[in-house]
């Protein structure tokens, strides 16, 4: 017998285990039953808040509860890969926030256990889900731009560092800097769009201009601060990536930088026939009254816009899953090869 419903308990209670709770609510099907939260304080407001029956400091604890179905990770970026392998090897079904692991090593291990024990993993790549994105990938499949042979991705922020001294900016906690906060959504959404994520070469340069300076503070988030702690991560990077197919794509991201806008995020691909970019959605192509720049209409979408919303349609079998773990897996090591490039100087070869 199909299930028809399904309980989840969110770890973690900041902004972004708040919308994970938020989205999840938003599904007939999915009960919010628990939630684990190590700040006392957080963790009974959000409770009493969106009515969650239960309330944990423990992780451990929800692991233990037969009752529950779906554990979904909002915590810092070290420890997801070993809160999803306890919660994969007690059984549940696991939605975790991006970046999978803090090394690609560790994001193999989550795959590969999602695999032997039947659970459905999935990274929550949200940028992929935007009307934007989802029109675009229906009209690279159409042929509308030709050949699609290179891209740049790009999120850059004037001013936004998520709070200097939290947890974002230490790498013992983070694992790195805007590569791993933003870029690694824009890398996704690019290759997504491009239909193709194995990279055999990665050049990569990291700055750190504006944190250790204390500038550039975004304040994002509800994570604790300590002003003592040292800016250790990267506030700016970029990198070029070439593809197995010969294709390629340049990264670039930015938590703080002097630019005339205070925030650019999105791709751009290059066709033979057409260019198009994704904020704005526009198609750049030749026409019988010269070279025209159309805007597009979004088509319905292929799956949920809202991947929580997604994940239980997955497993009610409404929808196929539109992120799987292996792209996951890929983009991590991307992102973990611009790092040792920026820290060897030299390209890094990937198999």
């Amino acid at each position: 017998m199909k299930r028809t419903t399904f309980n989840v308990a969110v770890i973690g209670a900041g902004a972004i285990g708040r919308y994970h709770i938020e989205s999840f609510q938003q599904h007939p099907a999915a009960r919010v039953v628990a939630l684990v939260e190590t700040n006392a304080e957080r963790g009974r407001e959000a409770a009493e808040h969106y009515d969650i029956p239960d309330l944990f400091a423990d992780y451990r604890e929800v692991l233990k509860r037969a009752d529950v179905d779906i554990v979904s990770i909002a915590l810092p970026n070290y420890l997801h890969a070993p809160v999803a392998l306890a919660a994969l090897k007690a059984g549940k079904h696991v939605m975790l926030d991006k970046p999978m692991a803090t090394d690609a090593r560790a994001a193999a291990r989550v795959v590969a256990e999602a695999k032997r024990r039947r659970r459905l993993l999935m990274v929550g790549q949200n940028q992929r889900f935007t009307p934007a994105v989802q029109t675009l990938k229906q009209l690279v499949e159409r042929g509308v731009l030709g050949e699609v042979y290179h891209a740049k991705a790009q999120w850059l922020r004037r001013s936004g560092i998520p709070r200097i001294g939290s947890w974002f900016t230490q790498k013992e906690f983070a694992g790195g800097g805007c590569t791993y906060d933003i870029g690694a959504h824009v890398l996704d959404q690019t290759l997504y769009l491009m239909g193709e994520f194995a990279a055999t070469a990665v050049s990569g340069q990291t700055y750190a201009k504006f944190g250790p300076r204390g500038r550039g503070d975004g304040a994002w988030g509800q994570s604790e601060i300590d002003p003592g702690r040292p800016f250790d991560v990267e506030d700016l990077s970029v990198a070029f990536i070439r593809l197995r197919s010969g294709r390629t794509v340049l990264l670039e991201t930015s938590w703080a930088a002097h630019q005339p806008k205070p925030d650019v995020n999105g791709t751009q691909l290059f066709g033979t026939e057409a260019g198009a970019t994704t904020n704005p959605l526009q198609l750049f192509r030749p026409g019988r009254r010269g070279y025209r720049v159309e805007k597009i209409r979004p088509l319905p979408p292929r799956v949920n816009p809202d991947r929580m919303v997604h994940f239980i349609n997955v497993l009610l079998g409404r929808e196929e899953p539109h992120v799987r773990p292996e792209e996951s897996l890929a983009v991590q090591r991307i992102l973990d090869a611009i790092y040792r490039s920026a820290a060897t100087g030299r390209e890094v070869r990937l198999r």
